[in-house]
């Protein structure tokens, strides 16, 4: 069977760690990206089956790469986890169902770090299935 693809785009190399750790490594095949720019043109050219995706980040910030890649019509129904600690460094807090909204999709979810592990690997699961 075919390794499903995850790509996490983060900032922080602790992240890029941490995730592939939790995940495993014999489970998934990874990709990496440090900024907004670098993501979205990995998407574009490789269409990863899931996105795992910070908020702040140089460059181009979680939501803004987010906003470019649904009007990118081949990668627009990619499944994306926002991984972020924007409540944790600024304070700001949102609701799944509000980004969702705000998106209109479905296919986004969003989790605040610190995180739950066993939560975020289900999640994974169900966001691939």
């Amino acid at each position: 069977m075919e390794k499903k693809k995850i790509l996490i785009v983060d900032d922080e190399q602790d992240i890029h760690v941490l995730v592939k750790n939790l995940l495993g490594k014999d489970n998934y095949e990874y990709d990496f990206a440090e900024n907004g720019i670098e993501g979205y043109n990995k998407v574009v050219s490789k269409q990863p089956d899931l996105l795992v995706l910070d908020v702040q980040m140089p460059e181009l910030d979680g939501f803004g790469m987010l906003k470019k890649l649904i009007e990118e019509k081949k990668v627009s129904d990619i499944p994306v986890i926002f991984l972020t600690g924007i409540a944790e460094k600024r304070g700001a807090h949102f609701k799944e169902v509000d980004v969702q909204d705000y998106y209109k999709s479905n296919l986004i979810s969003y989790i605040e770090k610190p995180f739950d592990a066993e939560k975020f690997k289900d999640l994974v699961a169900k966001k691939l299935s």
